[in-house]
């Protein structure tokens, strides 16, 4: 596999890869195939009816990892890709997704994706997808992710999900179902600059007795930015799910918050909480008497809420 000092940059941002990782890999690069490992208990088969990979977890997996990252520095490509994993029944794996686009040109770059998981009954995972965006170009950077979860009995999902830098426009919607004892927590880090536009929506159906959902979503957005959450929770059992939205607003920017929760049991607990608030000038001065412009300050408190 050879990839050049942009391509290699990118996987570094959304992967966290300086290196060729070890264990199971797929590193799609250019609506191509750049590189692919599988190990013992982890296979990668391409699909043959449309673009994108299987990914199978071998029931009873425990400390590995996958590696699926997607990077994009050729103007005016745009794809959509399909991924699958199927997760055996008491797997404990963690898959690092992500996509990175470098656009240099005056052309739209667009990475659609479609990642559908299957966990069995006592499998745990942890989803980790990062988006970036860079190039000097006038092209857009457009991402829409779609990620669908159905969890089985007793299993467990952490998603988390980031994004902060160099994409124009992006439409993310994730929706999972859940049975008995099923839980998910997901993570959200958002951070709009400029002109840039980012939908989030959330989906979850809890239909199984004791099953959990867990949503937080923290954002920033700036300059004339435009951000939206939608998140709608269906407690169909005896359940408990919490959503919750906490952003800052900058400049000339604009924050919606949708929230929308269903009992259609009489044992399910549901909560929603949003807040949407400028920084404190408080904040700020406490901060430039420690030596700091108020540029630094207003940057340490935004890194400091997105951590």
């Amino acid at each position: 596999m050879e990839l050049d000092k942009i391509q290699m940059n990118l996987l570094e941002q959304v992967a966290d890869l300086h290196e060729i990782p070890s264990g199971a890999y797929n590193i799609r690069s250019n609506s191509g195939l750049a590189g692919r490992n599988t190990t013992e208990n982890i296979d990668i088969v391409t699909k043959e009816d449309k673009q994108g990979i299987d990914i199978y977890i071998k029931p009873g997996t425990k400390n590995e990892s996958v590696h699926i990252p997607v990077i994009i520095s050729q103007t005016g490509l745009e794809e959509l890709v399909y991924n699958d994993f199927h997760i055996g029944e008491g797997a404990d794996v963690t898959i690092i997704a992500g996509c990175g686009i470098h656009n240099s040109g005056d052309k739209l770059s667009k990475h659609d994706g479609v990642h559908t998981f299957y966990i069995e009954k006592d499998a745990k995972v942890r989803y980790v997808e990062k988006h970036y965006g860079a190039g000097d170009g006038n092209g857009e950077n457009v991402m829409n992710p779609e990620t669908v979860i159905y969890m089985d009995e007793n299993s467990y999902m952490e998603f988390e999900s980031t994004q902060i830098k160099g994409i124009d426009s992006t439409d993310r919607l994730t929706k999972a179902v859940l049975k008995e004892g099923a839980k998910v927590v997901v993570k959200e880090k958002l951070m709009t600059h400029g002109k840039q536009y980012a939908k989030t929506t959330f989906e979850v159906d809890m239909n199984g007795d004791d099953s959990s959902a867990s949503i937080s979503s923290r954002s920033v957005a700036k300059g004339e930015s435009k951000q939206l959450f939608v998140s709608k929770v269906n407690g169909n059992a005896k359940c408990s799910g919490h959503s919750e939205c906490d952003a800052i607003i900058m400049d000339n920017a604009k924050i919606s918050a949708i929230p929308e929760i269903t009992a259609n049991d009489l044992d399910a607990q549901l909560i929603h909480e949003a807040a949407i608030g400028k920084i404190a000038g408080e904040q700020i001065i406490k901060l430039m008497t420690l030596g700091l412009t108020e540029a630094e300050a207003e940057e340490q408190i935004v890194n400091g809420f997105l951590k």
